[in-house]
C-alpha cells in the first residue's frame, strides 16, 4: 500500500464522508471489480468514480 491510499482514507474519515462512498473510493483505487448491481448506491458509485481517479472530488456531496 502507498501513502496516498492511508491519508486519503484517514481523511475522507476524518471528514465524515459516509462509509460507502469510503468503500467505493477504495474498490476504485485497487481497481477491484464493482460490487453487485442490487448492493451499489450513489455514494458507492461516486466514491468508486473518484478512487479509479484517485482523486476526492465528490467526497463533499457525501458528508455525515
Amino acid at each position: 500500500m502507498d501513502k496516498l491510499y492511508y491519508e486519503t482514507v484517514d481523511k475522507l474519515e476524518q471528514m465524515g464522508v459516509d462509509r460507502e462512498y469510503i468503500q467505493g473510493w477504495i474498490g476504485g483505487y485497487f481497481a477491484n471489480p464493482k460490487r453487485e448491481e442490487q448492493r451499489v448506491t450513489p455514494a458507492y458509485e461516486a466514491g468508486y468514480e473518484d478512487g479509479s481517479e484517485k482523486q476526492t472530488d465528490k467526497a463533499e456531496q457525501y458528508k455525515s
